[in-house]
């Protein structure tokens, strides 16, 4: 495998998502010269690719002086329960700041002419999801990077963190995926901000012979979180899940654009909390309820979404969200199949298991337990707002990684043990041969999905039933150093695999070391859940003897 010159920066941004973007742009803006690797194109890649229509925000003027209100009904609602509290309260003071520039650069976030909340949200109770129009929201916040002098390179997924001896952040490894044969591009760096987003595609998807047919996007898949385990950093809260929900077996998510009722068959409301289409609320039964839907399905009851009652305006308000959240394919196609919102229903579905529900422990400076590394967006584990989250803690792990490289000499990453020990290992995947003697990728993906999904799933979790998930696992690891490619495309999604199976076994061993039934964990062989574990998180880190799990307390 060829090897192109090493690159120089202060801050190497992993990832060209909003949360990446958005830490590029921040660092430029204090002086730092900026690289970002992007595995597609920075103008549509990642969660926000083809836009989003809610954004999690405190506007004072809004909400009142004392956030306390708002911040209850963030953690109970579908992104609470697993944040920090000091992150959260960071994350309030800072989360407006950030709505106002989108609207300053041209984003939507005032289409209807002022801050305008709609959706996730109970009747009677603070409305906190701020509705915008995020179709262009991605092209927008390229152009803003580069007019700051950041370098985004396209088509060069990263793959590794490389410290020094010290411990410290040197630079990392990224793949140049722009010809035919990929090559090997060390970046010397002061500082690295991990944005690589969620654990896409390491469970099974709803339909799965597409395995690509994901809730979220189906390229994170982890590497972020694979490269700081194997940094040194440590991770937290991977024995929990994710779970979207969307039209059935069209598995991009976007359940609070809908402005309907989660009704049955013949259209009784199944939820508590509206029984006739409401613009203001939607229905919050598919964000808090979340066993709704295989608990009917379990009775032999499809769950449907009823929007037969909806007004004339609320309907183009629907359509005008669901394409700002990127649902452009499931409109297009109940178009074609002649669909009518007021006369048929839409059957929905969970999206279980799509994803690992923690990641990277970042603190209030979105740093990691390794200097001068950063996170930030999906990628972390201990704080969640989804966009919201990515342009917050985006923004401020640019700011810390600027300001931890200021003083500091960039090293000749390319030439320490873990650029050459990573060169020789992947080289191989190149060198094999390409027939019916190595596994592919693909084999080797759906086989660590059927693992992940049939042992470590969301419905059925035990000590025996993880046991035998992770012996079978550990055994399919095995083939993973057999894998080949015979082109760039198949390299890049090689390394994804390596990276999914990593993250599969440390889910496992987290997974096993919480003995209770919380949320969407669920241990059938300790079916309470433990009121000592409360405000408790488990973390995993590398060690000499292997992956070292245990404990730390919530931050309050």
């Amino acid at each position: 495998m060829k090897q192109n010159p090493p690159l120089e920066c202060d801050v190497l941004v992993a990832g060209g998502g909003v949360a990446g973007l958005m830490a590029a742009i921040a660092a430029a803006d204090r002086g730092a010269k900026v690289i970002v690797a992007e595995k597609a194109n920075s103008k549509r890649s990642g969660s926000g690719a083809t836009g989003n229509d809610h954004f999690l925000c405190y506007i004072p003027e809004v909400h009142g002086e004392d956030p306390s209100e708002f911040i209850q009904e963030m953690e109970s609602s579908q992104i609470g329960g697993n944040n920090d509290m000091d992150l959260v309260r960071r994350y309030v003071d800072e989360c407006f700041d950030r709505v106002k520039d989108w609207d300053a650069w041209g984003v939507g976030m005032r289409e209807h002419g002022d801050w305008e909340f709609n959706g996730h949200a109970k009747p009677g109770h603070l409305k906190v999801w701020l509705k915008y129009a995020g179709r262009e929201q991605k092209p927008i916040f390229t152009r803003e990077a580069l007019k700051r002098g950041v370098t985004i390179l396209n088509h060069h997924p990263f793959a590794e963190v490389i410290t020094g001896e010290d411990g410290t952040v040197a630079g990392g490894i990224c793949v140049d995926l722009t010809e035919e044969i990929p090559k090997m591009q060390v970046i010397r760096a002061k500082s690295v901000v991990l944005a690589t987003g969620n654990v896409n595609r390491l469970f099974g998807s709803r339909t799965m012979g597409w395995m690509f047919n994901m809730a979220g996007c189906p390229s994170d898949v982890c590497t972020g979180r694979a490269a700081a385990y194997r940094a040194g950093a440590r991770l937290v809260n991977l024995d929990m899940t994710g779970m979207g929900a969307g039209c059935k077996y069209f598995n991009r998510g976007g359940k609070a654009t809908w402005i309907g009722v989660y009704s049955d068959i013949e259209g009784k409301p199944l939820g508590p909390f509206v029984t006739k289409p409401s613009k203001e609320y939607g229905d919050l039964a598919g964000d808090v309820w979340r066993e709704m839907f295989t608990l009917k399905n379990s009775q032999g009851e499809p769950v449907f979404m009823n929007c037969s009652e909806i007004q004339d305006e609320d309907l183009d308000y629907m359509l005008w969200g669901l394409t700002n959240e990127g649902n452009v394919a499931t409109m297009d196609h109940l178009k074609e199949e002649g669909f009518d919102f007021k006369k048929h229903m839409v059957e929905f579905d969970a999206k279980d298991g799509g994803s690992l529900g923690g990641g990277i422990d970042i603190d209030i400076n979105a740093g990691c337990t390794v200097p001068g590394l950063y996170a930030a967006g999906d990628e972390t584990g201990n704080f969640r707002a989804d966009m919201g989250g990515a342009a917050t803690f985006g923004h401020i792990a640019g700011v810390s990684a600027a300001e931890y490289s200021q003083g500091k000499e960039n090293r000749n990453a390319e030439q320490m043990p873990a650029a050459a020990e990573w060169l020789e290992k992947h080289s191989q995947i190149l060198e094999r041969p390409a027939d019916n003697s190595c596994p592919s990728w693909k084999e080797l993906n759906v086989a660590v999905q059927q693992v992940m999904s049939d042992y470590c799933g969301p419905y059925v979790r035990s000590e025996h039933m993880m046991q035998t998930g992770l012996t079978h696992l550990k055994r399919l690891q095995k083939q993973v150093e057999r894998m080949c490619a015979k082109n760039s495309h198949e390299f890049m999604r090689c390394i994804e695999v390596e990276d999914m199976f990593l993250m599969g076994e440390l889910a496992f061993y987290s997974a096993m070391e919480r003995k209770e039934t919380r949320g969407r964990h669920r241990r059938v062989d300790y079916p309470f859940t433990n009121s000592l574990l409360n405000q408790k998180f488990v973390t995993i880190e590398k060690s000499d003897k292997g992956p070292s799990v245990g404990w730390r307390d919530k931050h309050k």
